[in-house]
């Protein structure tokens, strides 16, 4: 996986020839928003990072257009493989609807536990987005950022073995708030965002446990624009820590994001996921990205 997907990137690279001058890139507002502006998918279908929601609108559409992607993600750590793949629909700038399915593929962790080699836990998750101020492009005179609303409805569909690892339920719903600011001057994108949820490793293994409360998360997010074409970054994510047989802990990334041109992209990560029931879990994120 991790071969084609540097493949991949060398040759879009090399179809898109040298990067335009930043001060033409950057300001160019023809067609819609910028390059890379909408953010990428990420694991769970809303328009932002790898690992957390932007409070932008995911599609290139402005408030008279409707937008959608499609991707396709797969993240290999020591023990595991994650894939996620999905789409979202951006109407008008202003509404986002998203679903999402996760296959967590336990490999060898799977035979040891007596649930079969490659045993598959699966997610899916139906989101909705709403931007409530600001606009992250135009707002350039203003310090307020664009923030949004959403919410992630997830069911496991494992449901009978995350409740005998400990979880309370297998369907829950996550609840957070995103603000974004981009300084184009700068080329500097920075996101906060706060997520009320139950869920336990994003919901792969079910939602609840020692309590059944929604925890407060913090999520962050800071990209560079190095041109037009390519935004390099990291990211943050805290989780709950509430699986009584499982230890769980922040998951972080350093993410680099390319987009040939508004219907393509790809984005090359190197992500740390944290505890995962036995250790600390890592490896290389790719995911591709088609859309308009």
């Amino acid at each position: 996986m991790k071969h084609h997907l540097f493949g991949a990137l060398l040759a879009l690279s090399l179809l898109a020839g040298a990067p335009a001058a930043r001060a033409e890139s950057i300001f160019t507002y023809a067609s819609g928003k910028l390059l890379l502006t909408g953010g990428v998918s990420q694991v769970e279908g809303a328009a932002g990072g790898g690992l957390t929601p932007w409070a932008v609108i995911g599609g290139y559409e402005t408030k008279d257009q409707v937008g959608a992607n499609a991707f396709y993600t797969s993240v290999d750590t020591q023990d595991y493989r994650i894939t996620s793949q999905g789409a979202l629909l951006g109407l008008y700038n202003r509404v986002e609807l998203s679903y999402a399915r996760q296959d967590f593929d336990t490999q060898g962790v799977g035979a040891a536990l007596g649930l079969g080699y490659g045993y598959t836990i699966s997610q899916e998750t139906v989101g909705v987005k709403v931007r409530v101020i600001g606009d992250a492009i135009l707002d350039q005179d203003h310090w307020w950022p664009q923030v949004s609303i959403g919410a992630q409805v997830k069911h496991n569909r494992n449901g009978a073995l995350v409740k005998a690892l400990g979880a309370r339920d297998d369907r829950s719903v996550d609840y957070y708030v995103s603000a974004t600011k981009l300084y184009l001057s700068h080329g500097i994108l920075l996101n906060g965002t706060l997520r009320a949820t139950k869920a336990n490793q994003f919901g792969i293994l079910g939602y609840g446990g020692i309590d059944d409360d929604n925890h407060l998360q913090a999520e962050g997010s800071v990209a560079y624009l190095v041109n037009r074409h390519l935004a390099i970054g990291a990211e943050v994510r805290t989780k709950p820590d509430n699986l009584a047989v499982a230890k769980e802990g922040a998951a972080v990334d350093l993410f680099a994001a390319y987009a040939l041109n508004k219907h393509l992209s790809l984005t090359l990560a190197y992500a740390d996921l944290g505890h995962i029931v036995t250790r600390r879990q890592s490896g290389l994120y790719g995911s591709l990205q088609v859309g308009f």
